[in-house]
């Protein structure tokens, strides 16, 4: 499966959540999942229980540096599929760069 997520900080005294945020991905970069960030996203991939064990454990890293904490989470949840992190994309490409 592979799930894009977002986790943000609410309230605070700083206008930047930079650095809260870099906590959250370290958490999922340190989880050894395949992982990608984007400006507005960060997708896993995994198995369930593995990627949502990511998403709580970078959840309660914000939770523990702010008062309320937004989470948005988008899944794609394909049995039997690994690697869709990549090949997804490359899929769009070859249509892509075949006109």
């Amino acid at each position: 499966m592979l799930v894009a997520f977002s986790v943000s900080p609410l309230g605070g005294e700083s206008d930047s959540v930079a650095e809260a945020v870099a906590e959250a991905v370290r958490v999922v970069r340190e989880s050894g999942l395949p992982n990608e960030t984007t400006a507005m996203f960060t997708t896993i991939e995994g198995e369930w229980d593995e990627v949502m064990a990511v998403v709580k454990r970078a959840t309660e890293v914000l939770q523990a540096r702010a008062p309320r904490v937004s989470l948005v989470l988008k899944a794609d949840i394909r049995p039997g599929h690994t690697g869709q992190l990549t090949a997804k994309v490359e899929r769009i490409e070859q249509h892509l760069a075949n006109g």
